[in-house]
């Protein structure tokens, strides 16, 4: 009885247990209706188009025009809302019970004390305590940036250089040895390598994020293979895209400008972009982001005629002063083509009753009559995203660019309809991430523009052919009393005749049969089965692939934080019979099989490598230590370490004084090392020994330089009525063997010092840096000939150096023979003064040590001395009205590379940009353009010279869709 008794009673308690839980359930799972506003803590303004999250579920919306938000959900107390705006700084407000409306101030992302950085150390850091230089564009700066893309905003962060090669194609630089190609200085993606493996061009801004994507972008100028190996020896750009968890919503953009004002090259022209973003969560847990673009305009053109090969060097005609300048017959001019050394032909005429020998260029053709400038640029990327736990994240991302767009690598290349394609897959906790992607490369109806003018002019006539009615002409002018200069006018007039000329159906046809022929070598170049048309097009496929990982070991050691990596990347390369063979073959089988269009299997080149990173601090964390240690290896060469330490002392939060030193490698990229490009005649070749087999290039050959100067001293001891083969054996000793080494690693020592600070309760800025780099190995590329008959230093080798048809010529990518010191400093100070105005301003200085010895071929530091830039804005400078204006100047600098050389003049462009807000359909308008003075320049020889563009730009940012 008493048992039962105690039975009943144990269910009623049980029941009124039940029955309070579900009580107080049913009151913390009713409906919740939550209000509130959001300003800008800075402009005391109501705050359109912020995001408001309620943390852990999909819930989300925006505010209105007021900055009023509304949001009614079923949810218990208590919960976490999230706010979040473009430019802000994300802020959590604790819901515990029913209240009044709730007040939120938002700040800015511009607070340099708090400011967060991930590449410098490969973990997340203050960017005051960062151990190297390293800058930061936040989505402020990119909203505020007057140029028309967020990726031209590089070119005003100090240290980096950014050469327009293109509308469609940007490629940036720091610290000197800048070129348009550049494989020095790394882009990333959200963690992938954007450089195109075979193209060997950087394509961040070409495949990479749009505007509305982009999160942020960090740039060290500077080395940083101690951490990320290959390929960042001059720097890194790491771009961050947002995450659809924190940004969702749909956003549009459009932008229509006009280029080509004032533009004696080619009318005023419309530019135009169009882009999309859509993201959206799915029961709090997986999520998709798909973005898209589509770019159309006219390309700036490269139409500047500055001649290399003035008629004062001996490959010219010095004893003829009025065969100079306009009137020169061996010009070659920046941007013509088919006017090299290659097709520079030796013709001789009586004059005034003496033999006198002359250098003649073919004429060759404008690139502006090679190229339609019309350029595209189409982006895509979706991603898939699945949050496993709160802190462990799958994703997969796939990216696509299809472009056009001109760029310079050893001659011009066009490239139409190439596209490149990314997978990737990501694995991403809290302490680790493992990361893998491939990237796949094709180019299309690409060409490259030199085969292009080679083969029209050799469609019409052979070099010797032409050499020959050249020849016969200008004696037969002289020997009418024609004045020398207006003979070499007829002579050249006579000789063209007949040829194809820009502008008419032949010339159409014929340049689109060329540029759809993918073997460049022609009949007339005597190579056994070529075709009677040459070909230009660039028919290349390529793969990468890479996987990587890293895990931070820091909270299971308590004396230090160690972070560890490791990686591994694979190229396969496709040959095309023009830029890749297949090396695995004898010389003789390899040649059938060019002739036969069969060019073998796919090229293999790998790397791999480990990291290690420990941080450690001292003295109540007023110093910090930093040193990291990687390894690389390359099947191709010894193993590579790449140590770094760096010291950073802050003797307030406000005050950090830094120190630096790493050491790093950069192994050979595809091109350099396994490239066989017929080019013109002239085999560009990759150094390492499989591709030197059986060819003698590195070991029995001449240096160009050297053959120029003897073949200058031949033909004025003929001149004089010396047997041509005897002056050729009197001055045998003029030429230079080149005896170049087997390729090894590019290695830089790089010293650093900064200082970076914020003072004045955070209004003003300063970071200040200088650095020393000490390059060994340098890589560069020198031209040298291989005598058909004989061996360098026989009198057989020293007499085909007389004759081209009698050496083989070859561009050979090695390293050089001295070591190279650069120095610089750059200071930056920014000033947010009266009324939210800002300013800011920045120079850099970059140089090379003179060494008093020459090397085997030019380093192309291609860096002016002195580049300043000064911004000066308002974000509000009235309710919803805000404007932004940078100058920039950089000196006179002199150019070098493969392709042309010569002065770059100093040039000052100032982009301005005026933005409007508004609120009620959550856009922003923005008026603005890049060179607005129109101020025309280029940057580099052979480059295209660049005019104004002016724009207007609508953006609508839909959070809550």
């Amino acid at each position: 009885m008493k048992n039962a008794y105690f039975k009943t009673h144990l269910r009623l308690i049980a029941l009124l247990f039940l029955f309070l839980i579900s009580q107080n359930t049913f009151a913390q799972s009713q409906t919740v209706e939550i209000s509130g506003i959001v300003k800008d803590r800075e402009l005391k303004e109501p705050l359109p188009g912020a995001t408001v999250a309620i943390k852990g579920t999909a819930e989300v919306t925006s505010t209105n025009e007021n900055g009023e938000f509304f949001i009614k959900t079923q949810i218990r107390y208590p919960f976490t809302l999230v706010f979040s705006g473009i430019g802000f700084r994300s802020q959590e407000v604790q819901v515990l019970s029913s209240q009044s409306k709730i007040a939120v101030e938002l700040n800015t992302e511009n607070t340099l004390l708090n400011e967060v950085v991930v590449s410098a150390s490969r973990v997340e850091e203050r960017i005051l305590q960062s151990p190297i230089s390293i800058e930061k564009i936040d989505i402020k700066a990119i909203k505020d940036n007057p140029a028309p893309t967020f990726y031209e905003a590089l070119d005003n962060v100090k240290g980096v250089q950014l050469l327009t090669s293109s509308l469609t194609l940007k490629v940036p630089n720091a610290r000197g040895f800048n070129v348009p190609n550049n494989f020095r200085f790394m882009q990333l993606v959200d963690g992938v390598d954007v450089q195109a493996a075979t193209l060997g061009v950087p394509l961040g801004n070409a495949i990479g994020p749009t505007e509305l994507d982009i999160q942020s972008v960090e740039i060290t100028p500077g080395a940083a293979s101690a951490l990320y190996g290959m390929n960042a020896i001059n720097g890194l750009a790491s771009l961050q895209t947002r995450s659809p968890f924190t940004h969702q919503g749909l956003s549009l953009y459009q932008r229509t400008g006009v280029n080509h004002v004032n533009d004696n090259d080619k009318d005023a022209s419309i530019v135009t972009e169009v882009a999309l973003r859509y993201a959206k969560v799915f029961k709090d847990k997986f999520a998709i982001k798909v973005n898209g673009s589509f770019f159309k305009g006219t390309d700036w053109i490269s139409n500047t005629l500055t001649d290399q090969n003035p008629n004062n060097l001996v490959t010219a005609n010095p004893g003829f002063g009025e065969l100079s300048g306009v009137n020169n017959p061996a010009a070659d001019l920046w941007n013509n083509y088919g006017d090299e050394r290659n097709n520079r032909v030796t013709v001789t005429a009586t004059v005034d009753g003496a033999p006198k020998t002359f250098n003649v260029s073919r004429t060759g053709y404008l690139e502006k009559d090679l190229v339609d400038p019309t350029v595209t640029n189409a982006k895509f990327d979706a991603g898939a995203y699945y949050k496993i736990r709160e802190n462990l994240e799958v994703s997969y991302v796939y990216r696509y660019g299809l472009m056009d767009g001109t760029f310079q690598r050893g001659n011009k290349i066009r490239l139409e309809d190439a596209t490149v394609q990314n997978h990737k897959v990501e694995l991403k906790g809290e302490e680790f991430y493992i990361r893998t992607y491939a990237s796949l490369e094709e180019t299309g109806d690409s060409y490259n523009l030199k085969p292009l003018a080679d083969n029209l002019d050799l469609t019409h006539a052979s070099n010797a052919d032409w050499r020959t009615s050249f020849q016969n002409a200008l004696q037969a002018s002289i020997n009418n009393g024609t004045p020398l200069q207006q003979a070499f006018t007829n002579a050249r007039t006579m000789a063209d005749q007949g040829r194809v000329e820009p502008g008419t159906p032949e010339f159409d046809a014929l340049k689109n049969t060329i540029i759809s022929t993918n073997n460049w070598d022609h009949l007339n170049s005597g190579i056994a089965g070529a075709p009677a048309t040459g070909g230009a097009w660039l028919k290349q496929k390529s793969a990468l692939y890479h996987v990587e990982g890293q895990y931070d070991f820091s909270k299971y050691i308590k004396i230090f934080d160690l972070q560890a990596g490791a990686d591994y990347r694979q190229y396969l390369v496709t040959p095309d019979g023009n830029n890749f063979v297949d090396f695995g073959r004898q010389v003789a089988e390899r040649n059938v099989a060019l002739a036969n269009g069969t060019f073998g299997d796919k090229q293999k080149y790998e790397k791999y490598g480990v990291f290690a990173q420990i941080t450690k601090r001292l003295f109540d964390n007023k110093l910090k230590i930093n040193a990291s240690l990687r390894a690389d290896r390359n099947p191709e060469f010894d193993t590579k370490f790449n140590p770094r330490i760096a010291f950073v002392y802050s003797p307030t939060d406000n005050h950090n004084f830094r120190a630096s030193f790493q050491n790093g490698f950069r192994f050979p990229s595809l091109f350099e090392a396994l490239s066989f490009v017929n080019n013109g005649n002239v085999r560009r070749v990759g150094g390492l020994a499989r591709v030197n087999e059986g060819i003698g290039f590195l070991e029995n050959s001449y240096t160009l330089t050297s053959i120029d100067n003897f073949n200058a001293a031949v033909n004025a001891a003929v001149d004089g009525g010396a047997d041509k083969n005897q002056a050729a054996l009197d001055n045998k000793n003029i030429l230079v063997k080149a005896n170049l080494s087997q390729m090894k690693p590019e290695q830089i020592n790089s010293f650093e010092i900064g200082y970076k600070s914020v003072v004045l309760n955070n209004t003003i800025s300063i970071d200040w840096d200088a650095y020393f780099n000490i390059y060994d190995g340098f890589l560069g590329q020198v031209e040298v000939a291989v005598p058909k008959t004989g061996t360098v230093g026989t009198d057989a080798a020293v007499l085909a150096m007389l004759t081209r048809n009698q050496q083989d010529r070859y561009r050979v990518f090695t390293n050089s023979a001295n070591k190279y010191k650069s120095y610089g400093s750059t200071f930056g100070i920014k000033y947010n003064f009266y009324e939210d105005y800002n300013a800011g301003f920045n120079v850099s200085y970059n140089d090379l040590v003179t060494n008093s010895k020459s090397d085997i071929f030019t380093t192309s530091f291609n860096t002016p001395k002195w580049v300043t830039n000064l911004s000066f804005g308002n974000r509000q400078i009235v309710k919803n009205v805000g404007f932004n204006i940078v100058g920039r100047w950089q000196d006179a600098f002199y150019w070098e590379s493969t392709l042309a050389n010569g002065d770059v003049p100093a040039y000052f462009t100032m982009d301005a940009q005026v933005n409007v807000k508004i609120p009620m359909v959550y856009a922003t308008a923005k008026i603005g353009g890049t060179n607005i003075l129109n101020n025309r320049y280029y940057q580099y020889a052979a480059g295209p010279t660049i005019g104004a563009l002016y724009y207007v730009a609508l953006t609508f940012e839909l959070a809550n869709l």
